[in-house]
């Protein structure tokens, strides 16, 4: 059988630092035997791990048989199951037996664990010994959009890899109409803002501004489920036609997820840039008051990764802005 090209790399990845020193350290056959690959985007991620496997499993020096990388006899997948969508103990044990033999066709084995950091607490503690003394002629691919809720000594024995493309990039590319409700959205926040911080404390003011958050909450959520569709239907273009339907699932989740942190990042940058207007004018208390809402965004994001829902941490960050911005 002759051997095809390489899986490629994603457009806006090619050439990048993270891909050139993968691509060298596959050449000189030194690719470690445990990768964290992290980023906004999982279809990204796979798509990464995909080109990874196909270049090692695949190797013209050594290759005997070529195959696609997924359906590689020497490629091994791990991913979450049930309603939970978690990984099991007793699927990470039946990985870790899959790859404790020899390989069948490639001189290598590569392990790919998709969505890392739903694995169960049992999970993730077999899995670790693995990570410490991996099978011999193994890569394990280890593939996460949220990798502080992996476990600690998880993470320190990976060498670790961060790719930022997909859904996280959405609002750029955006089309226009898009563009102009997010942009819409922020010059409403931000306005919202400079009435909070001009100190209005009639019962009519403070109404108005409490009911505004909700109104808010509506408008950043329209904008987010607008770019998400977009953003799905462009990939879904694109997508390998033998994907599952829990691969399916776990794209297009990643592309919700990513597009929803930028959204927050956004927010973030617009509370910035307003609270150094304020102070370049001369308002001093824009400093504690900044800090004081980064510090409630933070918190309200880190929620968001424990799958609360989008809406109620808008609320809950809009909320707490409202006393903080007030109370200077």
């Amino acid at each position: 059988m002759s051997a095809p090209a390489s899986a490629s790399w994603p457009d806006s990845l090619a050439g990048t630092p993270a891909v050139t020193v993968i691509e060298r350290a596959i050449a000189r056959e030194r690719l470690a035997n445990s990768l964290l690959l992290h980023g906004e985007n999982l279809a990204t991620l796979a798509t990464v791990a995909h080109g990874i496997a196909d270049r090692l499993l695949n190797d013209p020096r050594r290759a005997s048989q070529v195959f696609p990388p997924k359906q590689h006899p020497d490629f091994f997948a791990l991913r979450p199951a049930g309603k939970m969508r978690q990984i099991s103990a007793d699927a990470t044990r039946d990985l870790i037996g899959r790859i404790q033999v020899s390989p069948q066709v490639s001189h290598r084995k590569v392990a790919v664990v998709y969505e890392a950091e739903r694995m169960h607490v049992s999970a993730a503690n077999i899995f670790l010994k693995t990570l410490e003394e991996p099978p011999a002629s193994t890569t394990i691919l280890l593939l996460t959009t949220r990798p502080h809720s992996l476990l600690t000594t998880i993470r320190s024995r990976c060498l670790h890899f961060r790719f930022t493309d997909g859904g996280g990039a959405a609002l750029a590319e955006a089309e226009p109409d898009i563009q102009q409700q997010w942009q819409a959205a922020r010059a409403n926040y931000t306005a919202w803002l400079g009435r909070l911080a001009s100190g209005a404390t009639d019962k009519r003011a403070i109404a108005e501004q409490v009911m505004a958050v909700y109104g808010m909450v509506t408008r950043f959520g329209a904008v987010l489920g607008a770019a998400t569709d977009q953003v799905w239907k462009q990939q879904k273009e694109k997508l390998p036609p033998d994907l599952d339907d829990d691969e399916i699932e776990a794209i297009q989740t990643g592309i919700a997820n990513g597009i929803r942190l930028r959204l927050f990042g956004e927010i973030e940058r617009s509370t910035r840039d307003f609270a150094q207007a304020r102070l370049a004018a001369g308002d001093g208390a824009a400093r504690r008051s900044l800090v004081a809402a980064i510090a409630q965004l933070e918190h309200d994001v880190g929620l968001l990764r424990l799958n609360l829902n989008e809406a109620a941490a808008l609320e809950d960050f809009l909320l707490s802005s409202l006393r903080i911005w007030s109370r200077r």
